[in-house]
């Protein structure tokens, strides 16, 4: 019946903001940015992958009332809106390096898991991510 999984969306509080972390620090690329007039429509992808996206989307209307994007935004910056984003490198460890100098916040430093190594951050919003090299076959 399907064929793609397109886009993935993650709450952030400030588009500006996520904009700079998630293209200026990790490097992904803008895919859409679009003002659709009820909502910024602000989408990045992996730099030459852009079939696959990921909606950098701020808490509020059409989809929620205010009451309940405050809520989101509460469990945005606790880090407990759940799911995780998951991307991979050629080296693990020297991409940790590069984004740790560049101020990026890490929950866990590079270990050796059964598929290879990862690590753990958080974007400025207290979401999570990890990125993934992957052990090579053989």
């Amino acid at each position: 019946m399907f064929n793609a999984i397109t886009h993935s969306q993650m709450y952030v509080l400030d588009q500006d903001e996520a904009l700079d972390f998630y293209v200026g620090k990790l490097g992904l690329e803008v895919a859409a940015d679009v003002d659709l007039g009820f909502m910024r429509w602000l989408a990045v992808s992996v730099p030459g992958h852009p079939e696959r996206q990921i909606l950098l989307e701020k808490p509020g209307a059409p989809a929620m009332s205010e009451e309940t994007a405050a809520q989101v935004r509460d469990l945005v910056t606790k880090g407990a809106m759940g799911g995780w984003v998951i991307l991979t490198t050629d080296d693990c460890r020297k991409t940790y390096e590069t984004l740790r100098a560049q101020g990026v916040e890490f929950i866990e430093k590079p270990t050796e898991r059964p598929y290879g190594t990862d690590c753990g951050l958080r974007d400025p919003f207290g979401n999570r991510l990890r990125f993934t090299q992957p052990k090579t076959a053989g």
